[in-house]
């Protein structure tokens, strides 16, 4: 049996709204081609539901809710179920007692997507803007002029995501993620500690970027706002804030982009014996759309960076890069962030 618990309130809690003093126009945010109308999901309901009962919520609330509703918790359970007993290609999902179908069809929606939630760690950002007040986050509010619609306002005064920004920031909007700091942070002092490495491959830059926080539904730009629970939420990881939290415990390499990682690997050697060793034209075909796809500037080869945490005394005659702030760190002879050489 299938069961959702539902919280109810007996009345709903009048919570102080503080005056949001203006609304984010970033067009970053949408594809730029909205709907004409906004459909109602559940989720969307739901989040409604939220904010008129507690007020405005941060954006890394908004992804948290949408990212990891129940439906989708749902669906990763069964689906590890599935996996634990064989990956059977007979696979049944009932619900007794279904109503409308709404919690099994939002399950099903999961399945499709579940390739992104079982590869991606979901980690949430907070969107602050520079205003002539200081910095201000960025809130989800419901839409005054249309009930069941989403806006983007800003804080009516400071929040604790603003401590996360530098004092000499120089970008006028910025993503800041404390759960990616709290990770680069517990990673380091184990490396510190124990020895070993870190290895991030993301979609990122080195603190030049501002606005990334975006949505897709079928592979394509979606209006991270309208028909929430639909589309993947995603932002581009700042890498020159993860090196700020490793706090000079431990080295930092790169990023670099995926093109440079994979030939400095020798890419290009594995791909020649391959090739060498396949009479096939179908696999040969293969293979070189592959490399094409990781390697293309304009598909894989600059989107994905890599990044890397390693002690102190790997590096080089025990040089050692205590500035966490510093932009260009120490690379050699660590595999990937340096051209191998081949004997």
């Amino acid at each position: 049996m299938s069961v959702l618990v539902r919280s109810g309130l007996g009345l709903l809690c009048a919570v102080a709204r503080g005056a949001i003093p203006s609304i984010w126009r970033g067009k970053y945010f949408s594809s730029g081609n909205e709907p004409a109308e906004n459909p109602v999901t559940p989720m969307l309901r739901h989040l409604i539901y939220k904010i008129k009962s507690t007020g405005p919520i941060t954006v890394a609330e908004y992804m948290k809710e949408v990212l990891t509703n129940p439906a989708k918790l749902l669906g990763i359970w069964f689906i590890s179920e599935w996996m634990a007993t064989g990956k059977s290609t007979a696979f049944q999902l009932v619900e007794l007692g279904p109503g409308r179908g709404t919690l099994v069809g939002d399950i099903l929606r999961v399945f499709t997507q579940l390739g992104s939630v079982l590869k991606n760690c979901d980690i949430s950002v907070h969107l602050v803007e520079k205003t002539p007040q200081g910095w201000r986050e960025v809130f989800v509010d419901i839409d005054p002029q249309v009930s069941d619609k989403l806006r983007f306002v800003l804080a009516p005064s400071a929040t604790p995501a603003e401590a996360f920004i530098q004092h000499d920031e120089t970008r006028d909007h910025v993503e800041v993620c404390p759960d990616a700091g709290v990770i680069i942070e517990e990673l380091s002092e184990r490396i510190a500690l124990t020895g070993g490495a870190a290895l991030v491959a993301d979609y990122g830059h080195d603190g030049t970027r501002t606005d990334t926080f975006r949505g897709f539904c079928g592979h394509k730009l979606h209006d991270v706002l309208i028909a929430p629970g639909t589309a993947d939420l995603t932002a581009d990881v700042d890498f020159s804030y993860l090196r700020r939290m490793a706090q000079g415990k431990v080295a930092s390499v790169g990023p670099i982009k995926q093109h440079t990682f994979l030939k400095n690997m020798g890419i290009d050697v594995r791909l020649k014996v391959l090739l060498d060793k396949s009479n096939e034209p179908s696999v040969r075909q293969q293979l070189l759309q592959g490399y094409d796809m990781l390697m293309n500037p304009k598909k894989m080869g600059e989107r994905f960076n890599f990044f890397a945490l390693l002690p102190h005394q790997r590096l080089q005659g025990g040089r050692h890069q205590r500035n966490a702030r510093q932009s260009k760190p120490f690379a050699s002879l660590v595999a990937g962030f340096s051209e191998l050489a081949w004997q």
